[in-house]
């Protein structure tokens, strides 16, 4: 159910969240110069970039981190953390955008994201740590809503492409650069400067920003908030993640505390669908799934964030811990991943522009991803490098075939006027794959490590597997040192094949997709 406000307010210009969604006159009215707009657009590009390659910065520095403030057993809270309060802000930075204007809701996202690193530079143990990386998340979660929709607010939709693209370009960026700049960082000057260096650009950001971006007049009209609709959409993805990433760890999967917060997701998602159905402006618009081709292209690109990010969150760590990598060279093991990525992407999208056909891909992607797990199940300590970086070339390639193919899927089965409404939903389901997806393997891989180690790894000199570092671990004795490899490697390959199975329902889903003509006309202004 909607809640009015009780007083007139200034919305912000344009419209809400969403790449394609079209700015009206007033946007017209603050459109700045070709340079100022470039010069704006490089602030939000950076303030992008920082808060994704936060996603990825802690991939490589992870065992340093919960070495040194003994948390092993907390570990995949440093990326959980952050990327569940990110997600459950990012339609709420959108409504608020639209009720308050984009440069306020812009600014305070990026302070709140700046102050969340100065917490975690300064944290002496694993809660602090976690902390800060919640409200990173609670910060800078929103900033991909609000840069695409500065982006529509002041360019004309049909020069909007170029500038869109160059703030797509950051995220393939920041999948290259995060894991490489956490192992460089974490050899180097310490895995604290992955926070402290988000002070001088993220500063940097603001001031652009707030130099920069201008906004038009505001019309005082009276504007409805769908806050039962937001809060219970926090509730049911809060309580999701709490059971994926404890079940099975701190909660056996069947104890009261599990099966407590299992029924708190039913009960809360049964809400939000009749609270949303009531809603004069639902946080998610439930007549978009009505479209079969819709829902099958965002649950495959819910499946296709969980098995991108939960392979990003947790593999870095494996190619130290079980075959022995350094952390940078751990990152550049990834980078065979990111060039499958960004091969298929271009290719994708020069085949979609060229013959207007967009069923095929997917089904080609999700197949190739199923592949790429299989084959990453099949790792061993003694595999050699460059097959590993064959399977993760494969894998790169699958995603990348799919990912943005979705994206254009989506956004041609939307009506019009719903295209950017569409959009955001698409973001949203994706970011509760990517958060939920490393959540699980995450907690599937936690709890086979600690049952692993215990059993198989003796202490040796008084040292605690529980802080095993890299660099402690190859001061180990041959033997020992051996079985924490196999321990690690046994832990996470089970995980990538109960992945595969879910990856190829996605590929049948698929099957279900409409082939439609893609629209051809302008979905921003006329």
């Amino acid at each position: 159910m909607s809640a009015e406000t009780g007083e007139r307010v200034e919305p912000g210009p344009g419209p809400g969240p969403g790449p394609d969604a079209g700015a009206g006159s007033d946007g017209d009215a603050a459109a700045p110069s070709r340079s100022r707009l470039w010069l704006l657009l490089t602030g939000l590009a950076l303030a992008l970039l920082l808060s994704e390659l936060d996603q990825t910065v802690f991939a490589t520095a992870l065992p340093t981190v919960v070495g040194e403030l003994s948390g092993v057993q907390d570990m995949l809270w440093v990326n959980t953390a952050y990327m569940l309060t990110g997600t459950a802000a990012l339609p709420v930075y959108g409504k608020l955008s639209d009720l308050l204007g984009r440069k306020p809701v812009l600014l305070a996202g990026m302070l709140v994201f700046v102050a969340g690193s100065v917490l975690g530079g300064l944290s002496t143990d694993m809660g602090t740590l976690i902390a800060a990386r919640a409200v990173q998340g609670l910060g800078g979660g929103g900033l991909i809503v609000l840069v695409q929709s500065v982006v529509a607010d002041t360019v004309p939709a049909r020069d909007r492409a170029p500038y869109l693209s160059a703030i797509g370009a950051v995220f393939a960026l920041s999948a290259i650069a995060g894991p490489v700049v956490g192992g460089w960082l974490t050899e180097g000057v310490g895995w604290r400067w992955a926070f402290w260096v988000n002070l001088p650009l993220g500063g940097l950001a603001v001031l652009a920003v707030a130099l920069l971006l201008r906004e038009p007049p505001r019309r005082t009209e009276r504007v409805r908030l769908d806050v039962a609709g937001t809060a219970t959409l926090a509730v049911a993805v809060t309580a999701l993640v709490l059971l994926v990433s404890w079940g099975g760890t701190r909660l056996p999967w069947t104890s009261p505390g599990a099966l407590a917060l299992a029924a708190l997701v039913v009960a809360a998602a049964v809400v939000l669908v009749l609270v949303e159905r009531r809603a004069a402006e639902p946080v998610i618009p439930l007549t978009l799934f009505r479209d079969r081709t819709f829902t099958a292209a965002v649950v495959a690109g819910l499946v296709m964030g969980a098995a991108m990010f939960g392979t990003l969150g947790y593999l870095p760590t494996y190619l130290q811990m079980a075959v022995g990598l350094g952390p940078t060279a751990a990152g550049m093991a990834m980078l065979t991943l990111v060039a499958g990525l960004a091969l298929s992407t271009v290719g994708s999208a020069q085949l979609v522009r060229r013959t207007g056909r967009t069923k095929l891909l997917p089904l080609v992607g999700t197949a190739l991803v199923a592949t790429a797990l299989a084959l990453l199940a099949t790792l061993t300590p003694t595999t050699p490098l460059p097959l590993a970086g064959l399977y993760l070339l494969v894998l790169g390639l699958g995603i990348g075939c799919a990912w943005e193919v979705l994206v254009v899927v989506v956004q041609n089965t939307a009506p019009d006027g719903a295209v950017g409404a569409a959009t955001a939903t698409n973001s949203f389901f994706r970011e509760i794959g990517v958060t939920t997806g490393s959540a699980l393997v995450g907690a599937l891989f936690t709890a086979r490590l600690g049952a692993l180690l215990a059993d198989r790894v003796p202490a040796v000199g008084g040292v605690d597997v529980g802080s095993l570092t890299p660099a402690l671990a190859a001061g180990l004795p041959s033997a020992v040192r051996e079985a924490v490899a196999a321990a690690y490697n046994d832990a996470l390959t089970p995980v990538f094949a109960l992945l595969v199975p879910v990856v190829l329902a996605s590929t049948l889903l698929l099957l279900l997709v409409r082939e439609r003509p893609l629209a051809t006309a302008d979905a921003g202004r006329p």
